[in-house]
């Protein structure tokens, strides 16, 4: 049967959430998902060729975050602290010193700002002069390697908020990998007599106040009365002809005005297996002057800046990650072009031959978000005035369209597992307070 009182488009961890709350309250749900897999921008493989449990998409829990704890206490899933050292090189050379120069004052002038404007207005405004050259790049590279913002439109007051809550102290990992979570809310929905249909892909829907009909590339209608629409915003922002847009009839055109207003940040993952650790190497420690065992973080001024160890677990893995406008920019290079300029990067850090460093390299995998027809990017950010177009769509249509996901949510976790199940949960509690609607 294809019909249901509730339909969702998108299995990642908002749409997997929803589900969940939903067929557990008695809810018939079906879940239509155009990849052949759930938890959307959740991928962990256990492939031959790497290390177990290697995290394709997100990967850690960027704090004591509440509802992802709960629901993996719930689940029996273990989770272990991520911690270790960050370490910067630049200008040709390790680092030692802590953090950036001049980030106290930056802090003390976000504090003092009284209307949203840009990273970048809000830069140039304040910090003017070129002794603070080095800063604002250092700001512009956090806002569009961690939040892959782009820095001309990134709401200051946003990116403020996130700054000051941070909590450096709490980072952890998923045992066995976030898709372990994943693997937990897909089994609860099919439990509770919930349906998840593969390889649907959804282009048009077709709705009127109290009935929805969607219907896939295939021709097949799925229909309910009510549709939850639970994609990532770049596929909600991608162009009538591209693959995964839908179209909507009638046309909601207040709600897909406020959906091109957000922000939705780029990214690169590179994963990179090596027969040993060289990170750790008499030969890097030499250089560096001490060890870097503890490394958990390097920031670099080189083309792939950012990198990260699996610390403290011990592991031959190291992870590249470039954001924001240099990885929109970067959106169509061939993986393997990445791969050069990422062991470009390493060998100009670690002072290591390419040869050599080749010889090493046992697997690597590119993972492209930003190309992915299903995901057209990394994770929202805010934008000037992002709040506004939240509310907009955060309002259910006729109480019959309903969107949610991780661009929804406001706090300082934007752009996390965290967000994206909180929003899941928030939009299935809405739309339990709604009458069933039964399609005959």
């Amino acid at each position: 049967m294809n019909k249901a009182d509730i339909l969702i488009i998108g299995a990642g961890a908002t749409g997997l959430m929803a589900a969940y709350k939903l067929t557990k309250a008695g809810r018939k749900v079906i879940l239509l998902e155009a990849r052949d897999r759930c938890g959307g921008r959740i991928h962990t493989i256990n492939e031959k060729s790497f290390s177990k449990n290697t995290e394709l998409g997100a990967e850690f829990i960027h704090g004591d975050l509440p509802v992802t704890l709960r629901l993996l206490k719930k689940a029996g899933i273990a989770f272990n602290p991520a911690s270790g050292e960050m370490v910067h090189y630049k200008n040709g050379k390790f680092d030692n010193d802590e953090g950036v120069e001049g980030w106290d004052l930056l802090m003390q002038k976000l504090k003092t700002i009284d209307k949203d404007i840009s990273i970048n207005q809000f830069l140039d405004k304040e910090f003017a002069g070129d002794e603070f050259n080095e800063l604002k790049q250092s700001v512009r590279q956090f806002a569009a390697g961690y939040d892959s913002a782009d820095p001309d439109k990134a709401s200051t007051f946003a990116l403020r908020n996130e700054w000051l809550n941070d909590d450096e102290e709490a980072q952890y990992r998923v045992n066995g990998g976030y898709g372990k979570l994943v693997d937990y809310l897909e089994n609860e929905i099919k439990n509770a007599s919930g349906s998840i249909i593969f390889n649907s892909i959804v282009t048009e829907v077709q709705w009127q106040p109290g009935h929805v009909a969607a219907i896939t590339y295939i021709g097949t209608v799925y229909e309910a009365g009510q549709l939850l629409v639970a994609l990532p915003l770049g596929v909600l922002q991608a162009c009538k002809d591209q693959l995964g847009a839908i179209t909507f009839i009638p046309p909601i055109s207040e709600q897909m005005a406020a959906i091109n207003q957000m922000g939705f940040g780029a990214i690169i993952k590179i994963l990179l297996e090596f027969d040993e650790p060289f990170w750790i190497d008499k030969q890097t420690q030499a250089q560096a002057g001490k060890s870097l065992e503890n490394m958990s973080f390097l920031l670099s001024d080189e083309e792939i800046p950012t990198w990260w160890t699996q610390a403290p677990e011990p592991s031959t893995v190291i992870t590249g990650w470039l954001g924001g406008p240099p990885a929109a920019a970067k959106k169509d290079v061939p993986d393997e072009e990445i791969l050069k300029q990422s062991l470009q990067s390493l060998c100009n850090i670690f002072k290591r031959d390419m040869e050599e460093l080749k010889s090493k390299l046992v697997a690597s995998r590119i993972v492209n978000w930003t190309k992915d027809p299903f995901t057209r990017g990394a994770y929202a950010y805010d934008t000037v005035n992002a709040s506004t177009f939240r509310e907009i769509l955060k309002q259910p249509v006729d109480n019959t369209l309903f969107f949610a996901g991780e661009y929804l949510y406001e706090g300082a976790a934007m752009g996390t597992v965290e967000a994206a199940l909180t929003s899941g949960e928030e939009v299935a509690k809405k739309m339990l307070n709604t009458p069933v609607i039964n399609i005959p």
